[in-house]
């Protein structure tokens, strides 16, 4: 089943659920005690909204595709970043030869 299906069905099966339990409550409010309906109304409303949230429960990336994504993200910074790890490691070079070059240096 496509994305789009899933997605079609997901969201006729939440229009069908609502319509559901509109009519339920509807029904408790007008055969049963307002206290009782009320209390129905809450269960219905409850239930309907935890099926809506866990209705994408296992629509989500795996462990391996977040970590691939990370590594991507990485590798495109430290791209991003060479030049300036150049410039420090000519610096730090210049330093090293210079501290070698030196009066303490003990040689």
């Amino acid at each position: 089943m496509t994305t789009k299906r899933r997605s079609a069905a997901r969201v006729i099966g939440a229009v069908l659920a609502t319509a559901v339990t509109v009519v339920l409550v509807a029904w408790a409010f007008a055969a049963l005690d307002v206290v009782i309906a009320a209390a129905v109304a809450i269960a219905l409303v409850t239930a309907l909204g935890v099926t809506l949230a866990a209705s994408g429960w296992d629509q989500h990336s795996t462990y391996e595709e977040r970590e691939l994504a990370r590594a991507r993200r990485r590798q495109e910074k430290w791209d991003r970043n060479a030049a300036a790890r150049a410039r420090d490691r000519r610096k730090w070079e210049a330093h090293q030869a210079r501290q070698a070059g030196g009066p303490d240096s003990g040689a």
